[in-house]
C-alpha cells in the first residue's frame, strides 16, 4: 500500500530454476504459490531471469526455452492482479520471435548491460533488426538505463558514461520504445539525471501509443534512426558514432567539444515538402525546413 500510494508501482525478482542470480530461493516447482502469493503482496511487475534454470532443463530445443515462461504466464493469468510480465534470458534462441506467444510483454534481447561507451553503444545499435517484433504491450528489452549513480548495494559510482553519450541511451532507447527502467538510486538524483529522465517531450516518444520501434535509415559513422508516431510526425534521432577517440582521454569531459556537421533529407525519411523542425530535448522549434536539415552533433552525442 505504501508504494502504490505514492503513485509507484512494485516489481519482483525471481526464475523459474531453483536459485535465483544472487543465490536465493526461486520459483522452481512454486509457480502458482509464487504467482498467488504476488497478487496477494500487490506486485506489479515480475522480472523472471534464466539464473539456474540451465540446470534443471536438459531440453535445449526451442521447446525447452519457451517452457518455464508459458508456465509462469498460465499461473499469473490466473490470479486476479494484472502484472507485467518481463522475460530475461538474454536473447537466446531469438526470443523476441516467440515472447509474445510465450505471454511476455518485454522480453530481453541482450546479455547485461555495463555503464561504458562499448556496452551501451553495441547494444543499443544492434537492435535495428528487431524492430518488427515490437509493439503495444510486447517489447524488445536491451535492459536498463546505466544513466546517474549505478553499482550495486552502497558501491554506487556515477556513470562512466560521458553527458553526450547519456544524452545518446536516454534518446536511442526512446527511439527504440524499449521499457524504461531507471538503474540509478531514486534517492540520490542530481539535476543533470533527474533532467535527462523527466522531459516529457523525450518521453513521449518512447510512450507514443502506435507502439512502433524506431529503424535505423543511415548506417556509418552517423546513423539516422527514425519512428513514425501516432500523431503523423516522424521523429528522428541523428547520432556520431565514430570512436576513433577513446573516451577515457576526453576526462574532464566537460573542457571537450567535437562536433561534426550532418544533414538529413526528407527523402530518407520517406517525406517530402516542408516541415517544421523541432529539438525535442531543449523543446524548441528550430524553424519550419524544406526537403532538409543541417546542423551540428557532438562525438558519441545525438
Amino acid at each position: 500500500h505504501y508504494v502504490h500510494s505514492n503513485g509507484l508501482k512494485m516489481g519482483i525478482y525471481s526464475t523459474p530454476g531453483p536459485r535465483t542470480c544472487g543465490g536465493y530461493l526461486g520459483s522452481w516447482q512454486h509457480e502458482k504459490q509464487d504467482a498467488v502469493t504476488y497478487a496477494r503482496w500487490g506486485i506489479d511487475y515480475l522480472k523472471y531471469d534464466w539464473c539456474s534454470y540451465g540446470e534443471v532443463e536438459k531440453d535445449t530445443t526451442l521447446t525447452g526455452f519457451q517452457r518455464p515462461y508459458i508456465l509462469m504466464n498460465k499461473e499469473l493469468k490466473a490470479v486476479d492482479r494484472d502484472i507485467v510480465f518481463s522475460l530475461c534470458q538474454y536473447g537466446m534462441a531469438d526470443v523476441w520471435k516467440w515472447g509474445k506467444d510465450a505471454g511476455g510483454n518485454l522480453w530481453r534481447t541482450t546479455g547485461d548491460i555495463t555503464d561504458t561507451w562499448g556496452s551501451m553503444s553495441s547494444i543499443g545499435f544492434s537492435q535495428a533488426p528487431l524492430a518488427p517484433y515490437a509493439g503495444t504491450g510486447h517489447w524488445n528489452d536491451p535492459d536498463m538505463l546505466v544513466v546517474g549513480k549505478v553499482g550495486w548495494s552502497s558501491n554506487l559510482h556515477d556513470s562512466k558514461l560521458t553527458p553526450d553519450e547519456q544524452y545518446t541511451h536516454i534518446s536511442l532507447w526512446c527511439l527504440l520504445s524499449a521499457p524504461l527502467l531507471i538503474g540509478c538510486d531514486l534517492s540520490d538524483l542530481d539535476d543533470f539525471t533527474l533532467n535527462l529522465l523527466t522531459n516529457d517531450e523525450v518521453i513521449a516518444v518512447n510512450q507514443d501509443p502506435l507502439g512502433l520501434q524506431a529503424t535505423r535509415v543511415r548506417e556509418g559513422d552517423q546513423q539516422l534512426w527514425a519512428k513514425k508516431l501516432f500523431d503523423g510526425s516522424v521523429a528522428t534521432g541523428i547520432f556520431q558514432t565514430s570512436s576513433q577517440i577513446d573516451p577515457v582521454d576526453l576526462f574532464p569531459w566537460t573542457e571537450i567539444s567535437m562536433t561534426e556537421p550532418f544533414t538529413i533529407s526528407w527523402d530518407e525519411l520517406g517525406l517530402s515538402g516542408q516541415y517544421m523542425v523541432r529539438d525535442l530535448w531543449r523543446q524548441i522549434d528550430l524553424g519550419v525546413f524544406e526537403n532538409e536539415y543541417s546542423g551540428t552533433v557532438n562525438h558519441h552525442g545525438v
